[in-house]
Parts: structure tokens; C-alpha cells; sequence
């Protein structure tokens, strides 16, 4: 029902699974992707998959936790319509074992490099162009032992809706998707502990994980002429988690 035909879409963090799900939506809504991850046998493996479904996508390497990653990889791009940044990091320790390090390891892949990627994008984003920031509901709400990935969510839900108004004039719009509990790969373990299942049953709305796929739904939307009048906002996947107690 959503048509991309034409537009140009980079996803950060492809090759993860939420990742890799945006990427294979956009493409089949007519986009070509550019690929960005740090593995280039599972984003091979990723462009095949979406060739052999009749899509479009290129392969874009380049490490955001390395200070002049972010340059490196817009020199790689050509024009971009669409920019996802779903590349993430998380670090779930208690705050007395989190040293500085560790947070600015966080903060410069989770908050920096959407910060680096929008700049130095927005100059030659034309009219109608999408930022669509993949966030998290720990942006709204925490938990104790994950201090580091929560203040850097937090801050990604902040800079949507900073450069929704910095880039609102240009009608450019930025708006975010906050996953709740979704079962990647990356919560494999956590997936197969009976203890979060039974937690999700008592705490979401829907009582399950969420799956891979249904996260593309809102990305479609904020990357289509749909959600035209819509900008700075947050939106969260989380099967009712925030809305629920």
C-alpha cells in the first residue's frame, strides 16, 4: 500500500534484526536501500535476499563507533530520501561497573552517529525527505542495571524532536519508532527464559514479544508521504508495554 519508487533509503545497523526487517520493507516498497553494518557476509547475504525478491539495495561498510566513521560513510552515499538509523549498541550493567568509557562507547554510536548522520545529510535532503530515529521505549521509562543505554534513548527521543524543528521549515520531517520487547537475535537469551515471557504475559497489552517484522509498519509510515504532516514524534512498538500495568 506504501510506494517508495524512486527514493533512496539508507538503514544504519542492517544487518541487526530490526535492521535488516526495515531495510527488506523498504525495498519491497520500491526504494533501493543503501546497506550500512560492520559485517559484510551477513549484509551480502542481505542484498541477495532482497535482489532475489526483485528489490534494489547497495552495501555501505563503516564502524559509527569510530570518530570519522560517520564522514566516511556519507562519502559513500549518493543521495538519500530516507534515513534510518537503526544502528545500536547496548551495555547492561549495574551503574557502580559502568565506567566513562563504556558511556561515551554508547553515546557515540547511539546518539552521535544519528546526530553526525542528520547534519550531514539534511544539506542535500530535498523537500519530503524522512529521518526516522529507531529508539527505544527506555527512552521513556528505565529499569535498573541499564543506565548507560537509557540516558543515550532518551537523548535519541530529544534529537528527533530537535531536528524535527531545526528541519521542519524545509519540510523535512524526523520522527522516531521506539521498540518495546522484540525477539532478535541480539535477546536470543532472554527469548528463551520462561521468566521474561511470563513478565511480557502479565505486563504488555498483547502478552508477547514482539516479532522482527512487525516493527516496519511505523517505519513505512514515517518514510511515506502518509505521515506528511507528522514530525517530532516518538512512536512506540511495544505491544501496549507503556500503555499497560
Amino acid at each position: 500500500m506504501i510506494q517508495l519508487d524512486g527514493k533512496t533509503a539508507l538503514v544504519t545497523g542492517a544487518s541487526g534484526g530490526l535492521g535488516r526487517e526495515i531495510a527488506k520493507a523498504l525495498a519491497a516498497a520500491g526504494a533501493h536501500v543503501l546497506l550500512h553494518g560492520r559485517n559484510a557476509d551477513r549484509l551480502a547475504g542481505l542484498e541477495r535476499e532482497i535482489a532475489t525478491a526483485g528489490g534494489s539495495a547497495r552495501i555501505v561498510i563503516a564502524d559509527l563507533r569510530e570518530a570519522d566513521a560517520a564522514a566516511s560513510l556519507l562519502a559513500a552515499c549518493e543521495s538519500v530520501d530516507i534515513l534510518v538509523n537503526a544502528a545500536g549498541d547496548r551495555d547492561r550493567r549495574p551503574l557502580a561497573e559502568l565506567d566513562r568509557d563504556a558511556v561515551r562507547k554508547l553515546v557515540d554510536i547511539n546518539l552521535v552517529a544519528p546526530f553526525d548522520l542528520a547534519r550531514g545529510l539534511a544539506a542535500s535532503m530535498p523537500a519530503g525527505a524522512r529521518i526516522i530515529n529507531v529508539t527505544s521505549i527506555a527512552g521513556q521509562i528505565a529499569r535498573a542495571g541499564d543506565a548507560a543505554y537509557t540516558m543515550t534513548k532518551g537523548g535519541l527521543d530529544a534529537l528527533t524532536r530537535a531536528l524535527a524543528a531545526e528541519l521542519g521549515s524545509r519540510q523535512i520531517t524526523v520522527n522516531a519508532v521506539a521498540p518495546g520487547f522484540f525477539a532478535t537475535h541480539a535477546n536470543a537469551a532472554m527469548v528463551a527464559n520462561p521468566a521474561v515471557a511470563e513478565h511480557l504475559a502479565r505486563r504488555t497489552a498483547l502478552g508477547r514479544w514482539g516479532r522482527p517484522e512487525e516493527i516496519v509498519g511505523a517505519v513505512l509510515f514515517f518514510a511515506s508521504p502518509a505521515s506528511s504532516y507528522v514530525t517530532g514524534q516518538v512512536l512506540a512498538v511495544d505491544g501496549g508495554y507503556l500503555a499497560h500495568f
